[in-house]
């Protein structure tokens, strides 16, 4: 079993940077394909961003391209979230996820393991 755990998460003014980090403590992640999503109030998981599992390939969502970026870090066993000029309307519950390592993934189906999310919260 996977057991994904994120942190990073907070309260951040408009135009400000979060880094999300996402850790498994007894698996290696570069066997998976690594994946964020995010969850705002009332409204659906929504896809952020992936990464394929040799770090060689990324993708990411209309809503968030050019501000975020997703990477690995092998030597921590880590994959991260850096978002800069967030907004208001980036607030959620950040999750991360992780799948087979056939690319691309950004479906939630396509992912087998969740974390338990990180709030991020934006304010104007």
């Amino acid at each position: 079993q996977v057991q994904l755990v994120e942190s990073g998460g907070g309260l951040v003014q408009a135009g400000g940077s979060l880094r999300l980090s996402c850790t498994e403590s007894r698996r290696t992640l570069t066997l998976y394909t690594m994946g964020w999503f995010r969850q705002a109030p009332g409204k659906g998981r929504e896809f952020v961003a992936a990464i394929s599992w040799s770090g060689r390939n990324t993708n990411y969502a209309d809503s968030i391209k050019g501000r975020f970026t997703i990477s690995r870090d092998t030597t921590k066993n880590t994959v991260n979230l850096e978002m800069n000029s967030l907004k208001p309307e980036d607030t959620a519950v950040y999750y991360c996820a992780a799948g087979g390592p056939s690319w691309p993934r950004s479906m939630r189906s396509e992912y087998d393991y969740w974390g338990q999310g990180t709030q991020v919260t934006v304010s104007s």
